[in-house]
């Protein structure tokens, strides 16, 4: 069961100072795995094989239909478990990873992208999407701002556990800064606050908004 091994992994995503996002994503991939290796191979951990490994990747590529790259993400779990976890050697010739098609992205046309922006009438949202568009962001990095990581003197924003666990700058657009002003004075002036917190705090006390609240707002908005 996941319960025996959660508290390994998170012990090592400490000492890594891992995003949060990645250790979701990595604990939400390793669960899956043990679940089908006890539930369809019927196996403990302590009797896993590369075998039971190969058939689970065959699982995910016949059964539940996973492209390349996305199976190529369980992959890595699968191996960050077999490997720290139950500290078995990795044979990457017998568990290859998967070979990816390269894909150009579909991009919008600069005046759909801010067709929507002009239509979302909500600061908080409008904000996070000038952020995404203008400055480059991620959706994690969006979400894992904090208030003093915006710097209007240089207007630049600072993006702290960046991809590989970097820290780098991009820049501000001048209609990014004057939304985020007018969000800054309606969701912060009211009440105390340090240059510390959440620039977009989640319903959550304490915790900034879920990266999956920013997707499913995404969605929603290409929808409508």
């Amino acid at each position: 069961m996941m319960i025996n091994y959660e508290q390994e992994i998170e012990l090592y995503f400490e000492l890594k100072d891992t995003p949060v996002s990645s250790r979701e994503s990595y604990l939400r991939r390793v669960q899956a795995f043990i679940n089908f290796i006890e539930t369809h191979r019927q196996k403990s951990m302590e009797k896993l094989t590369e075998n039971d490994i190969q058939h689970y990747i065959l699982y995910l590529k016949k059964e539940k239909g996973l492209s390349p790259g996305t199976i190529n993400n369980y992959i890595s779990g699968i191996k960050f478990f077999y490997t720290y976890v139950l500290q078995k050697e990795w044979n990457s010739q017998k568990i290859p990873r998967m070979k990816r098609v390269p894909k150009l992205p579909v991009i919008p046309p600069r005046e759909d992208i801010l067709a929507l922006i002009d239509a979302t009438t909500n600061l908080k949202h409008k904000a996070i999407f000038l952020l995404i568009y203008g400055s480059g962001l991620r959706v994690s990095e969006v979400a894992g701002l904090k208030i003093y990581d915006i710097c209007s003197k240089t207007m630049r924003v600072r993006v702290s556990y960046a991809k590989h666990n970097t820290t780098r700058y991009t820049i501000l657009s001048e209609r990014a800064l004057e939304v985020l002003r007018k969000y800054f004075k309606a969701y912060f002036y009211a009440k105390e606050y340090e240059l510390e917190d959440w620039l977009f705090p989640g319903r959550d006390e304490g915790n900034h908004i879920h990266v999956k609240s920013i997707k499913t707002l995404l969605s929603r908005c290409v929808i409508d």
